[in-house]
């Protein structure tokens, strides 16, 4: 921490799970203090694993207070008064019942960004119902278009309405207002909802709908895996490469370096032609390995790349090259991004074990040790 281009920026994250602890990470990746406001005692959020596992929580100070008292209630209070940001997750109204609403927050801090991150929003009939990512993308038309054709639509990880339409419009929406802030010394609401965020994903293709360029049926289209230039192909090893030369010279780059006949290039966009393509196509991959092909395509534009697991992603030459990947307390993960040019970001920190940052934190907000101690004795802190 204290490298980046948000160096400077106080952050305060309450504990949560999904989307807000994605966010939290990006900022403190980028150099923002985020204090996490942790339980204390296990809440059974996430998936129970040791924190040294829960990666998204790197780049963290962590205080461990229990919210439900007045007094740790008053202590949230007095770090979101000195804060920039405060982040939470929770279902609309519960901050609100927990003394921790915006109009809380704002009566101590009217300068602060109150980033709220729900699945459904904050108004609407869905909004106080429980749901999870594959609920969200399923109302968002996105869920709708991904998966095989004439099968089910498919999960694509929860990166879609969680991380995609959640975390990173939670960012975004956190840099918006406090970029509006320079102009109206006023804090705001970041209302982030997932099922909004992933909506907004799917922008250009309700455009190429409505151009009549996109059907209803998946597996059937340019970029669903329905056109045989765009989509993964099993090699001779049982490995897989990703195929997507789109653009003609492109494709015929593929098909040169592949061997195919010449012919098909003259007829790439013509769907009548797609199934035998995508046969030759087959066929021919399945001719040598994965890294033979890999090998094969190395350093060309036919837009060819092999599909790699997790074990194998850190290790490859680009990845190596561009130092993509930490290695933080022995668990390999993805580095910071973006890249900037004069403020880059610093070595991540390992996520903090609950409360292991509260006295120092206290202290940072005014607290002296009498008091730090009184609140630890009282079970307030911990």
């Amino acid at each position: 921490m204290g490298q980046g281009p948000l160096e400077g920026l106080r952050v305060v994250e309450l504990a949560g799970i999904g989307p807000v602890p994605l966010c939290g990470q990006l900022l403190g990746d980028l150099g923002a203090d985020v204090v996490l406001v942790d339980r204390l005692a296990p809440s059974g959020l996430g998936l129970a694993l040791p924190r040294r596992f829960e990666t998204n929580l790197r780049n963290r100070r962590s205080v461990a207070v229990d919210t439900k008292q007045p007094a740790g209630r008053e202590v949230v209070l007095d770090l979101a008064g000195g804060a920039d940001v405060l982040l939470e997750g929770f279902r609309p109204g519960v901050a609100e019942r927990m003394g921790l609403g915006p109009q809380d927050c704002h009566a101590r801090n009217p300068r602060l960004v109150y980033g709220r991150m729900t699945g459904f929003g904050q108004q609407g009939p869905l909004a106080p119902t429980a749901g999870h990512d594959l609920n969200y993308i399923a109302l968002s038309g996105a869920l709708h278009a991904i998966g095989p054709a004439g099968g089910a639509p498919l999960p694509p990880l929860n990166l879609v309405g969680d991380y995609g339409g959640g975390a990173l419009y939670l960012a975004f929406g956190v840099m918006s207002a406090l970029y509006e802030r320079h102009r109206t010394g006023r804090g705001q609401v970041v209302d982030a909802a997932m099922v909004d965020g992933a909506a907004s994903l799917m922008t250009v293709f309700f455009g190429l709908k409505a151009a009549g360029q996109w059907g209803a049926a998946r597996g059937a289209n340019l970029l669903d895996g329905g056109a045989p230039f765009y989509r993964c192909y099993e090699a001779a090893d049982g490995g897989w490469l990703s195929v997507a030369p789109l653009e003609p010279k492109f494709f015929a780059e593929f098909v040169r370096i592949a061997g195919l006949d010449a012919t098909w290039c003259g007829r790439q966009y013509d769907r009548r032609a797609w199934p035998a393509m995508a046969e030759a196509i087959a066929a021919r991959l399945r001719e040598r390995t994965r890294d033979e092909w890999a090998a094969a395509f190395a350093g060309s534009d036919a837009c060819v790349a092999p599909v790699l697991s997790m074990d194998e992603a850190p290790a490859h030459a680009h990845a190596r090259s561009r130092e993509a990947f930490v290695t933080l307390d022995g668990i390999v993960q993805p580095g910071p991004a973006p890249r900037f040019g004069h403020s880059p970001a610093g070595e991540p920190t390992p996520p903090p074990q609950p409360g292991a940052h509260t006295d120092q934190v206290l202290a940072e907000a005014g607290y002296d040790a009498a008091r730090i101690a009184q609140l630890r004795a009282a079970g307030v802190v911990g």
